[in-house]
């Protein structure tokens, strides 16, 4: 009787909290309408990270002249004096309460490896001066930050996520999101959790987004929009397939393609151009983030579409890392052929479905995970060197929870070493709550 008792308290525990926690009674609150003080402030690259920086921010309509300032960093503030100033790009939005002006620079005509200074405002008002470092003609040893959904919660329970993230890895030459970084697609007042979560490291590190299905809304004919604030909050390249700019495309970053897929809509369309632009790419790793997982973590999903349509591709080009979402999960595996029930333990693309906030799903039972986690909340730290390159999953507290080497070798497919300590259990909801009760008297 008591063990059944124990089972009902855990199964009534893992319910009431994962409903808790992604209850509107965990929300932070803010207040979402601009001011003239420039507000969500965004770095991304739309061309060469190696020459150019794009930058967007947001104020009141009664901006309408904005500017950028830009200066080649120094350690006396006297750089001031030799700062540019640019004209920015200025488009209004309007939610009905009240409207907003986005605005955007491109920085072009950089020099490479040059640590830059540079601030937004008007006649009337600037921000502060962030510092960023463009990128260097040469394959250099770079790493950068990935986060499954932050979706809920953004500002309560997801800052603590992207803010310790960047203390681990400071020196972070991008962010990269696996879409759904909000729940609701055109609602303002998530966009304003996400910038306030994020705060100064948006203005700072760049941003690599892809979209996820959050990001889209349903029409009243049945059709699916993009967010009407995807665009006016990043600037993205337009290397993609016409229709789909700004969520197809890809950067070259010292060394590394890295490529964004939409996999909300127009998959075929995306399936040529993706072999294409694999087949020119001239670097040594190629990395891919979409947000519906090839192979997802989850129970009760399947993409296959994207099995049929995309992997074939990646296959073709043993592309290095895929890094997705969607399945509120952690699981990483190997290569999987089709048809087949074993997987390469030590060769082929490494696959990657992580979730950084705290809406959490139960993992699959039929197990293709090398490594799998729920009820955790993740970032991971990437970082490349010429021929080899290092992963780690860290949870929200720091701890390092997966981690393995890709060693790339000359005519033949990568290495991989998993580096997982012996004896680390895998995270579930059962543990983790266990954990959590045993520990509940400490402060």
């Amino acid at each position: 009787m008591s063990k059944c008792l124990n089972l009902l308290i855990k199964f009534v525990l893992v319910l009431v909290t994962s409903n808790l926690i992604a209850s509107e009674y965990y929300r932070a609150m803010v207040n979402p309408e601009p001011s003239e003080i420039p507000s969500r402030i965004a770095l991304n690259w739309s061309d060469d990270p190696t020459t150019s920086i794009s930058v967007t921010w947001r104020t009141s309509t009664n901006i309408e002249n904005a500017y950028a300032e830009i200066a080649i960093a120094d350690d006396s503030a006297n750089f001031i004096t030799w700062r540019t100033q640019v004209i920015a790009k200025t488009e209004k939005w309007n939610q009905g309460k009240y409207g907003a002006h986005f605005h955007s620079v491109t920085f072009s005509k950089l020099k490479p490896d040059t640590l830059y200074a540079y601030r937004v405002g008007s006649e009337k008002v600037w921000s502060a001066w962030y510092q960023y470092r463009t990128a260097s003609k040469n394959s250099g040893s770079f790493s950068f930050i990935y986060f499954g959904d932050a979706q809920n919660n953004l500002l309560s329970l997801w800052s603590r996520v992207i803010r310790g993230s960047i203390l681990d890895a400071p020196q972070s030459a991008f962010l990269l999101h696996a879409g759904d970084l909000v729940n609701n697609a055109n609602n303002d007042s998530e966009w304003e959790e996400w910038f306030q979560a994020g705060s100064w490291i948006h203005a700072q590190v760049p941003i690599i987004a892809t979209p996820g299905n959050h990001e889209y809304t349903t029409n009243n004919n049945g059709t699916e929009s993009l967010s009407t604030l995807w665009k006016p909050h990043f600037t993205l390249p337009k290397n993609g397939p016409q229709g789909l700019e700004e969520t197809v495309y890809f950067i070259d970053y010292q060394g590394a393609r890295i490529i964004s897929l939409n996999s909300n809509q127009d998959l075929a369309k995306q399936a040529k151009w993706l072999d294409n632009v694999l087949t020119s790419n001239p670097n040594d790793w190629s990395f891919l983030t979409f947000h519906h997982p090839i192979y997802s973590a989850s129970r009760n999903r399947d993409n296959n579409k994207l099995r049929e349509l995309w992997k074939p591709i990646i296959d073709k080009h043993q592309v290095d890392l895929v890094l997705t979402g969607h399945d509120h999960s952690y699981g990483r595996g190997h290569n999987i052929g089709n048809g087949v029930n074993v997987r390469d333990e030590k060769y082929g693309t490494v696959y990657v479905v992580s979730v950084s906030g705290p809406k959490q799903y139960k993992l699959r039972k039929d197990r293709w995970m090398t490594r799998g986690a729920e009820n955790t909340q993740l970032y991971q730290i990437i970082s490349v060197e010429k021929d080899k390159l290092n992963y780690k999953a860290m949870t929200a507290t720091g701890h390092i929870y997966d981690e393995f080497d890709l060693i790339k070798r000359k005519g033949q497919p990568n290495e991989l070493v998993d580096k997982i300590l012996d004896g680390e259990p895998e995270r579930n909801w059962t543990n983790t709550l266990e954990k959590r009760q045993k520990d509940a008297k400490t402060y």
